[in-house]
């Protein structure tokens, strides 16, 4: 069994005295894509910001590297190697995309810009161009890519193709798969199935802030029950 290089243990979290995350436990291992799906508020953005550091647990606890993060400034958390790219992006619209990518560079990272180039080859051509004048899938890549130059050991991604013309929406998929198979593992919030079952080696379906499901990559595809049950489609 592969040591888990990302554990959520039992993770409670509020907004306030809305209790959103009710107990949350998951892990990531080293090499896998791994998908958190739900509905709207089920709480998958929330568990993000949990590990993420921008949501202090209220109890349980986030190990990060065999390290106990729980409660750290998500700077700290972010030094140690765990990137999330956000749904909103956080895309520099004034600088030029290749601004965007040389702020974000890490000393000693493994990833280069040539590296980044080559996986993303639609942000060589945009080099010069200010980060306000991309497309929302360009603006996407962009952030993907920025979190590469900051040498993540685990990319965190939020509904990375939401709302993206579909051609738009496979060049992303590609690009997830290469960087997976670079070695980075992934934990990807996303409501696009497609996308999902392309992509992850296990599935967590979380309902009202509770896991309530978890399954590898084959005992989803063909569990259609759960599927309509908590994500409300009947996928073919």
């Amino acid at each position: 069994m592969t040591t888990a290089l990302l554990e959520i243990e039992n993770v409670h979290g509020y907004y306030g005295k809305s209790h959103i995350l009710q107990g949350v436990t998951l892990e990531v291992r080293a090499g896998e894509v791994v998908t958190l799906l739900g509905r709207n508020g089920a709480g998958k953005t929330s568990t993000l910001k949990s590990i993420s550091g921008l949501l202090a647990p209220s109890a349980g606890r986030v190990r990060f590297a065999g390290t106990d993060v729980t409660g750290w400034r998500p700077h700290k958390i972010a030094q140690r190697g765990l990137a999330l790219v956000p749904e909103n992006r956080g895309v520099f619209g004034l600088l030029t995309v290749e601004e965007n990518l040389r702020i974000a560079e890490r000393k000693g990272s493994p990833w280069s810009l040539k590296d980044v180039y080559r996986i993303f080859p639609r942000l060589e051509e945009r080099r010069r161009n200010g980060g306000g004048q991309l497309s929302g899938g360009e603006q996407q890549m962009l952030a993907i890519a920025r979190a590469l130059l900051n040498a993540p050991k685990l990319l965190m991604l939020d509904e990375p193709v939401e709302g993206l013309a579909p051609v738009i929406v496979d060049e992303i998929v590609d690009q997830i798969k290469k960087i997976r198979a670079a070695g980075i593992p992934i934990l990807l919030v996303e409501q696009n199935l497609a996308v999902c079952t392309q992509l992850a080696d296990r599935h967590y379906i979380l309902e009202l802030g509770r896991v309530v499901y978890h399954g590898t990559h084959d005992e989803f595809a063909a569990d259609e029950a759960t599927k309509d049950r908590y994500l409300g489609v009947k996928a073919h």
